[in-house]
Formats: C-alpha cells, structure tokens, sequence
C-alpha cells in the first residue's frame, strides 16, 4: 500500500515530456486512484505551487517544482563551470552544443544552445533520451559502470534511423574505440540529417558529464572539423570543475 507521500509523487510522476498537461481523470486512472483522493493530492499540489491549473481544468507543472530543479547540485554546479565553455564553442561553431549526464539507463540534458539555422535535434533541457544513439550517450556509456553497459546492450536497442547501431557486439566495439579515442561520432543514428562529436568531462577520475556538437550532415566528416574543439572545450570543463 502506498503512503500519502508515494501517492504525491506517484501523481507529479505522471506528467511526463509526452504528456506534459493532465486531466484529473487521467491522472486518477496513471495513478491508480479514485477521482476524490486524486482531486484532493491535485489541490495540495496546486496550492504549493508544484502544479498550475488551467482555465480549462487541467494541469501541468508548476514553477515550484523547476525552482527545486533548479537547485540539483550535480547539474546546477556543472553548468555553471560549463556555461562559458559551451558559449565559446557555440561562438565558433553556431550549431547546437550540448552538455548531458548519465542517469540511471538514459541521458538528461542539462543545458544546450542552438541557432536558429542549426539541424534540428530531437532533445531538450531537461529531456531523456537513450544512451547508445546519441554522441554524448555513447560516451557515458563507454565510461559507465560495467554492469551498466551489460544492462542497456541487454536491453531493447531502440532504431531510430538507419544508421543507428542495435547490434550488441557492435555497440561494443564502439563503445572501446570512444575509450580509445577519447570522443564519440554519432554518425546520423538519431535523425537522417544529424552528425555528433561528444567528449567526456572529467571530476576526480570519473567521467561525470558529455559535451557535445551537432552539426547537419550526411556522413562523420561532417563533424570532424569539430572534434579537436569538442575535446579542448570538455576538458577546460573538467579542469575547472572542483576536485
């Protein structure tokens, strides 16, 4: 049986990206409760200010929940040492940078930039997306725990394009070149039009975070003019980060 706390986060872990906006109805039937307790967890939620109602009675995420968000010391401290780096690499490239972190099996990104010209890229601030097809996942993944690589190649490997690389003894090899060259290329495995060059961001021997570009292209030379200010932008990342 859940608590009162489990019922409230059981009801704020119902929005998700793809449903950012719910109806009380549809929260009572993700979460598995009836329409007066789900009402109520609502209006308790909406009074803190970790929800907002709109005029048409449903409900997303308040400004409460981002300010904690907000306040993560592993994001919050990265990306302020980051924030100057990836400014410059954006000044000199205008195309989307990136920095993400491993959690648990996916990638979150915690800051990006992007020109208005720049490929389209499916992620976001504050978004997941699966480690093996993107740049930045690729190298988390290389640098992640054993048992966490065993557990994601174990897994569903999910094709995107298809360029995107679902063989286990495949990703494997990749994943011990990244460790060899000390990038990732994702070479159009997310979008048909999308190449990026990742590298890892160092804090105490630990590979804590992924910087990447991504430019439009049809094959990896559309990315390699990047690598050497990828690699030079992460490592002034790790440099700067406290020991």
């Amino acid at each position: 049986m859940r608590t009162a706390n489990g019922k409230l986060l059981a009801v704020l872990d119902a929005f998700t990206r793809d449903r950012p906006r719910l109806t009380l109805s549809e929260v009572a039937r993700a979460v598995g409760l009836p329409l007066p307790t789900a009402h109520r967890l609502l209006a308790e939620l909406t009074a803190w200010g970790g929800l907002e109602r709109d005029e048409d009675g449903g409900y997303r995420v308040g400004l409460r929940l981002w300010e904690l968000g907000a306040l993560a010391p592993r994001a919050l401290g990265l990306r302020e040492v980051a924030l100057p780096f990836m400014e410059d690499l954006y000044e000199v490239t205008h195309e989307n940078v990136q920095l993400a972190v491993r959690d648990g099996h996916e990638v979150l990104f915690v800051e990006r930039f992007a020109a208005r010209r720049a490929v389209t890229v499916l992620t976001q601030v504050g978004g997941r997306f699966a480690l093996p097809p993107t740049g930045v996942g690729l190298v988390l993944l290389a640098h992640a725990p054993t048992t966490v690589q065993d557990a994601v190649l174990a897994g569903p490997l999910e094709r995107y394009t298809r360029q995107t690389v679902v063989d286990p003894a495949q990703l494997r090899r990749v994943l011990a070149e990244v460790r060899r060259a000390g990038h990732a290329i994702s070479d159009r495995q997310v979008t048909d039009d999308a190449v990026s060059v990742a590298a890892p961001v160092w804090q105490a021997g630990t590979v804590v975070a992924a910087l990447s570009v991504v430019v439009r292209g049809d094959s990896a030379a559309a990315v390699r003019p990047n690598i050497s200010g990828v690699m030079a932008a992460a490592r002034g990342i790790s440099r700067s980060l406290p020991r």
